[in-house]
């Protein structure tokens, strides 16, 4: 596999509050006031869902151990990456959903799994160890979100954004300033998306009217934050998904409080860039 790395000055150590690649909550479809968008149907069981797929190379006995929460195959479809396609998987952790990305885009395809240069943090630095066992489609970019300078404009197929666009407003101890700035990283996935091309954001919901900061505080996010976000570039809104929907979530508490850890309500929504 290839790497590319954007090592900026002044990135700091990430506290372990904010572990990326975390375990898959459950939820979108929240309770807030979102435009409406008619939600997806749920699929069937993960169970019977495309078995290759679940034996896609760089797989973990840990990730196993964590389909159930993270339902990879309906993810996957609600997506919708075809084979040959550019993929930036934007903070992609540990990579849970990598092997996934760079099976469904094939030899023919490329996957840029990009984290932040401080990421290497969680796992003693470096390279994801994951790396190592994943296929020749897939580069690695350490760069800040609001800088993947490393990646051409219009040359990417899929944006993907897992349980991660709440991260933005996390400082981390040590940094006098939060890790991305909003405007410029939407700025970012705009510029690198093909006319045509799509960005899903999956991530915890906080209430409607939320301050920004909960993104640093409880790891939430209101959902309208990040529409703003998105259609203020330019983006449009195609769909929505249903699939880690949670009404029993008070979307208050931190997401890695163990009584919520792993149930979270996500909203789960799908963009396009226009064609030009």
């Amino acid at each position: 596999m290839k790497h590319v790395s954007l090592l900026l000055a002044g990135t700091a150590l990430i506290m372990a509050a904010c572990a990326p690649d975390e375990p898959a909550p459950t939820p979108e479809s929240t309770p807030t006031e979102t435009p409406e968008v008619e939600a997806s149907e749920a699929p069937a069981p993960e169970a019977n869902e495309v078995p290759p797929l679940l034996q896609a190379e760089g797989r973990t006995e840990e990730d196993r151990e964590r389909d159930s929460d993270r339902k990879p195959g309906r993810t996957l479809a609600f997506i919708g990456i075809d084979e040959g396609d550019t993929v930036l998987e934007m903070e992609a952790g540990g990579g849970y959903f990598t092997p996934f990305l760079a099976y469904t885009v094939g030899s023919e395809g490329t996957v840029y799994m990009q984290n932040p240069p401080a990421f290497a943090n969680f796992w003693g630095g470096g390279d994801p160890p994951r790396l190592a066992n994943l296929p020749e489609q897939v580069e690695y970019v350490a760069s800040d979100f609001d800088d993947m300078s490393a990646i051409p404009d219009a040359s990417v197929d899929v944006i993907t954004w897992m349980q991660g666009p709440h991260e933005i407003w996390y400082q981390p101890d040590g940094m006098d300033a939060q890790l991305a700035e909003p405007d410029l990283t939407f700025e970012e996935i705009a510029r690198v998306l093909k006319p045509g091309g799509v960005f899903v954001a999956l991530d915890h919901a906080a209430p409607a009217g939320t301050a920004e900061s909960s993104g640093g505080d409880t790891h939430r996010i209101d959902p309208e934050i990040i529409d703003t976000l998105a259609t203020s570039k330019g983006l449009t809104r195609l769909e929505d998904s249903d699939l880690f929907a949670n009404p029993e979530d008070d979307m208050t508490t931190n997401v890695f409080d163990p009584t919520i850890r792993g149930k979270t309500n996500q909203f789960f929504v799908k963009y396009q860039k226009p064609s030009e």
